[in-house]
């Protein structure tokens, strides 16, 4: 079974959340465009000034959606 992998995106200021929040609605468009077999998206706030949006995505496809959707950093998912 193939690993799956969380890309994240990083956002910081009084607007993070937000952000993140309006980032999570392009990965979702991305997601559906590309047909990706994975759905899992989403965004969290660290306090005020710290926000994260992500997806997550089979490791075949990971090298592909990086180097289109450049997050900035990425872990292994577990659910």
């Amino acid at each position: 079974m193939s690993r799956k992998i969380k890309l994240i995106w990083d956002f910081r200021g009084p607007a993070s959340a937000k952000t993140a929040e309006h980032h999570e609605i392009h990965l979702k468009e991305y997601i559906k465009i590309e047909q990706l077999p994975l759905e899992i998206t989403g965004f969290k706030t660290y306090g005020e000034m710290h926000a994260i949006a992500f997806m997550v995505v089979e490791e075949e496809d990971m090298i592909s959606v990086r180097d289109a959707l450049k997050p900035h950093r990425g872990e292994v998912y577990s659910e």
